[in-house]
């Protein structure tokens, strides 16, 4: 693949965001909180389900296994 046309993919990735969001109306300093914000949130929510989803799953895993007449941990 060209470095080019990657390069112009992101550009138009990042060109995409800023309509989205809105925030080319934005002066630089705005943005630059806006886009620290936003990568710390979205830091945070993919933090959160990296620790916690697979719990989730796995008590989820267990609930309906012991439902469906599965044998628990401490029987096997």
């Amino acid at each position: 693949m060209d470095i080019k046309r990657v390069k112009d993919y992101f550009y138009w990735l990042y060109f995409q965001y800023l309509l989205i969001t809105c925030s080319y109306v934005l002066e630089p300093w705005e943005q630059s909180m806006f886009h620290t914000i936003t990568v710390t949130v979205l830091a945070m929510v993919l933090y959160t389900a990296y620790v916690f989803i697979p719990i989730h799953v796995r008590l989820a895993f267990e609930f309906f296994s012991q439902m469906f007449g599965g044998q628990s941990e401490s029987t096997v």
